[in-house]
């Protein structure tokens, strides 16, 4: 059901819209003329407009231009008496949806026009998600019984509208993890909308979020809508949650409490109707204790953690994945199949993978650029740490040592270089300065 704003200087024909759209369940707002039209407009959220062309303070074309600058996305219908259909055809020009003339025919005469027009404006909105949604899932699982409890528990949750929280290492899947949560839940026809805080700066993180008003800030040349506002009645995932600065997150916490908020440089309230899904390759303990994630936040996040473990204690599902990954490869490089070797087998399954899955499909990527035949032999593979068996040797060690051991390995091979060492591990260069500080590395940049 649709935010409906009227504007007309006849009381009762503002009635009589008002009375027949609310009976299909809309919630319709009233304005008496252009002005209060547009101080409504610009204070809240509106799905459509229906505008009479002549009214005193503002005229219906003035509005529209009006509008068209500041809220592009708003659908218009414009009412016009007999005799100034030329200046309805001007209104269309300018982006309204349609005309109705007055004296306006029967109540189901106009819900017609409006269901139409809010149609168009879901098929609008629709046609800008279309890039970023994603046509198939892999699966979460390949039948590894550390992972049963992981697929039960979203499974339970997706059939609420619960905030959850995903934690794990990098590459784990947590945004696999999140699209398949959205795809089981009630939300599934709705967008998927994802913002990864690490991968943008401080300063554009706001807008990219809440979107922005014209002028708002330098290169504001027109308004936009933020990632937020596209997922209105899907899921919205924030991924890397922790990089989120303390002024972002204090402006978040007041969306996730209220579920209202307003785009950077405007003064009109718009309603956050998404299900929340979080997720940081972080301890949260850490995060909490260091400021770097707000307690009210995190609380407001974390209604439901699901923890994803990693590929070194999920062994049953590395084959089957590595074999997906690289059926996919092979289509990428352009080969018609590849396999795995026993011996490579042998070797994927001895790795620790420190990287998980990122770093395990850099590794087939190499191999199968490197491969001349089908079959992807153990000299094709170049794993980051390079001590393939240490998973194996390392009994009296820790996983922690391992995954050091591979951190310190990948720089040496970089010759220290911390950007090539993150892409040899298959993680983020943000992720590979974590570790850098968490092991204390002494590098040499």
């Amino acid at each position: 059901m649709a935010r409906i704003l009227v504007a007309d200087d006849e009381q009762g024909l503002r009635a009589f819209v008002a009375e027949a759209l609310e009976a299909d369940g809309h919630t319709v707002a009233q304005a008496a003329d252009g002005v209060e039209a547009a101080q409504r407009l610009a204070r809240e959220g509106f799905d459509l407009l229906i505008t009479d062309l002549r009214m005193p303070r503002m005229d219906g074309l003035a509005l529209l231009r009006q509008v068209r600058l500041e809220q592009p996305e708003l659908e218009v219908l414009v009412l016009t008496a007999h005799g100034t259909i030329e200046t309805a055809v001007e209104a269309m020009k300018l982006g309204a949806f349609d005309y109705l003339e007055k004296p306006l025919g029967s109540p189901g005469e106009l819900r017609l026009v409006v269901a139409r027009a809010l149609e168009r404006r879901a098929l609008l909105a629709a046609r800008d998600r279309t890039a970023r949604e994603t046509p198939s899932l892999p699966p979460l699982t390949y039948g590894d019984p550390a992972m049963v409890p992981v697929v039960e528990a979203l499974r339970r949750v997706a059939r609420t509208d619960s905030s959850v929280l995903l934690l794990g290492e990098s590459g784990t899947g947590k945004e696999v993890a999140a699209r398949t949560l959205h795809a089981w839940s009630a939300r599934a026809q709705g967008p998927f909308v994802a913002v990864n805080c690490a991968a943008v700066p401080d300063a554009l993180l706001e807008s990219e979020l809440f979107g922005h008003e014209k002028g708002a800030f330098t290169g504001a040349a027109g308004a936009h809508r933020g990632r937020l506002e596209l997922a209105e009645g899907g899921t919205f995932f924030l991924d890397e949650i922790a990089e989120m600065s303390p002024a972002v997150q204090a402006k978040l916490l007041r969306v996730l409490q209220d579920r209202r908020y307003e785009r950077v440089g405007g003064t009109r309230t718009i309603e956050a109707d998404v299900r929340w899904v979080a997720a940081t390759n972080r301890d949260p303990a850490a995060l909490l204790t260091s400021g770097a994630l707000r307690e009210d936040v995190y609380h407001r996040l974390a209604v439901f953690p699901v923890r994803l473990p990693p590929l070194r204690e999920r062994r049953k599902d590395l084959l089957p994945l590595a074999e997906t990954l690289l059926a996919r490869i092979a289509a990428t490089v352009g080969r018609a199949r590849l396999t795995l070797g026993e011996g490579t087998q042998q070797r994927l399954l001895a790795a620790s993978w420190p990287g998980n899955v990122r770093q395990l499909a850099n590794a087939l990527e190499r191999a199968a650029i490197l491969c001349d035949g089908t079959e992807i032999l153990p000299e094709h593979l170049e794993i980051a740490e390079d001590t393939a068996g240490a998973a194996a040797e390392a009994d009296e060690g820790t996983l922690d040592a391992i995954e050091r051991a591979a951190i310190t390995g990948a720089l040496s091979a970089a010759g220290g270089n911390r950007r090539a060492a993150a892409e040899r591990l298959g993680i983020g260069l943000r992720t590979l300065y974590d570790k850098l500080k968490r092991y204390r590395v002494e590098e040499s940049a």
